[in-house]
């Protein structure tokens, strides 16, 4: 059995959504991800040697959102 947390109980009776909320939803509908992801992919290391890279889609997000 599950317990949920304070910041789930009370997200669950929120009923207006944050600006951030809503500034990724756009970003999400805006952007082709996949096709963006299969672009970038050739060049992004693949951590074969040294320290592993982060994932591509999260790191294309965080790209996207700084330049946003």
């Amino acid at each position: 059995m599950d317990q949920i947390t304070f910041s789930e109980a009370e997200y669950q009776t929120k009923k207006r959504k944050t600006r951030r909320e809503i500034f990724l939803e756009r970003m999400d509908k805006l952007i082709p991800w996949k096709q963006l992801e299969k672009k970038v992919a050739r060049y992004y290391p693949k951590g074969q040697t040294g320290r592993p890279p982060y994932p591509l889609p999260t790191m294309l997000r965080v790209h996207c959102m700084q330049l946003f």
